[in-house]
């Protein structure tokens, strides 16, 4: 018999590889680049080791919405990457570890973390 995955497992799963990562990274005592996508919305904020916000960009920002049209594409993923790249410019970061949430490395996540690295963000 065949086993069948539900999409309450795949939830777990994907809840589990996240924990996993954010466990191996609060060792290395290092500041976070935190990635959440929604289905009309892309959210991204530093967290320092102490998990104090230190800068944060999204969509649903009054200018981020006058740049985009839809928050829930990959143009909009990309904007949000150069944002928050533009806010960290003042504050001396030298390290980040990416924390994606568990989810894949692809579509608005990679287009993201590609925006960032392209303003100067290191991770």
């Amino acid at each position: 018999m065949k086993k069948t995955v539900s999409a309450k497992n795949l939830a777990n799963r994907r809840l589990l590889r996240a924990a996993r990562t954010r466990r191996m990274q609060m060792h290395l005592g290092v500041s976070r680049l935190l990635v959440y996508i929604s289905g009309q919305h892309t959210y991204a904020q530093i967290l320092s080791p102490e998990a104090k916000v230190v800068a944060s960009a999204s969509t649903v920002e009054k200018e981020m919405r006058q740049q985009v049209a839809s928050g829930g594409n990959m143009a909009a993923a990309a904007a949000v990457g150069t944002r928050l790249a533009e806010k960290v410019r003042d504050i001396e970061i030298e390290k980040l570890a990416f924390d994606r949430g568990g989810r894949r490395y692809t579509g608005r996540v990679q287009a993201l973390a590609d925006a960032a690295r392209a303003g100067g963000l290191k991770f």
